[in-house]
This record gives C-alpha cells, sequence and structure tokens, in this order.
C-alpha cells in the first residue's frame, strides 16, 4: 500500500509514538497532520507541533502543524477544517493522544482519572466523530 499523497491526522504527534508514526509515513510521501498541544518546547520532554513538522517535511512529506487539545470540540473540528481546506480531505486518523497515571487506584486522584477520561475516551470520540465523514469518502484497503 502507498502512502503518497494520502492524508493521515495524528493526535499526539508532536513527539513519542505519534511522532515516529508521522515520519515514517511521511518518509512514503504522506500529508501529516500534527494535531498536538505542543506549542513550546518543553525541556524535559523536547518537540512542538512546529518542530515535528519541520522533520515530517525533512523525510518527504507534507506537514500541517495545528494545535490541538482534544478535549475540547472546537479545537478538533478546527483540525478537521484546516486539513481539509489544506490537503482536501482526510485518508487515515492515528489517535494517538494520551494521558496516563500509573498510581494504584485507591490513590488516584479523581481529577487525574477525569483528565485521562477525558482525553483517551471522549477526546478519541470527538476526533473519530470528526473525521468520519471524511474516512468514509476515500475508505482505504486493510490488510
Amino acid at each position: 500500500m502507498s502512502f503518497q499523497n494520502k492524508t493521515v491526522i495524528i493526535t499526539g504527534a508532536s513527539r513519542g509514538i505519534g511522532k515516529a508514526i508521522g515520519l515514517r509515513l511521511a518518509k512514503e510521501g504522506a500529508n501529516i497532520v500534527i494535531a498536538s498541544k505542543s506549542v513550546e518546547e518543553n525541556p524535559k520532554l523536547g518537540g512542538t507541533i512546529f518542530s515535528a513538522a519541520e522533520e515530517m517535511e525533512s523525510a518527504g512529506g507534507r506537514a500541517l502543524a495545528v494545535q490541538c487539545d482534544i478535549r475540547f470540540e472546537d479545537q478538533v473540528q478546527t483540525v478537521v477544517d484546516k486539513t481539509v481546506e489544506k490537503f482536501g480531505g482526510i485518508d487515515i486518523l492515528v489517535n494517538n493522544a494520551s494521558a496516563i497515571n500509573l498510581t494504584p487506584t485507591e490513590q488516584t486522584e479523581p481529577k487525574r482519572f477525569d483528565l485521562m477520561y477525558d482525553i483517551n475516551v471522549r477526546g478519541t470520540f470527538m476526533m473519530s466523530r470528526a473525521c468520519i465523514p471524511y474516512l468514509k469518502k476515500e475508505p482505504m484497503p486493510i490488510y
């Protein structure tokens, strides 16, 4: 399967696994949308949506950096709108953004649980929901 000119939205793509997925697809000529919160570099974690976009383009793809916190529906819709405006559609969605807390259940604060739920469940749902109309237009074969 060729990813040449396929448009891929990747949440949480400014670093880590999301960025690695984006770089791999960019090497095959994909259009990568970096939908992440990081616009200022964290000294401990590194990376921003802008530095990730530069790397995607250096790897051979086209990139669009859009700041997005997937907990907020308006920001999710902005990612979709800007993607469609720049690349004409959406072929693939990689729901990579997540939050984790490795404390035992009885030590997990409800506020921390709410954050994980809002990102991992609700945010993934909202991003999927916003992309599905475009994903249905040009279904990619599943291997």
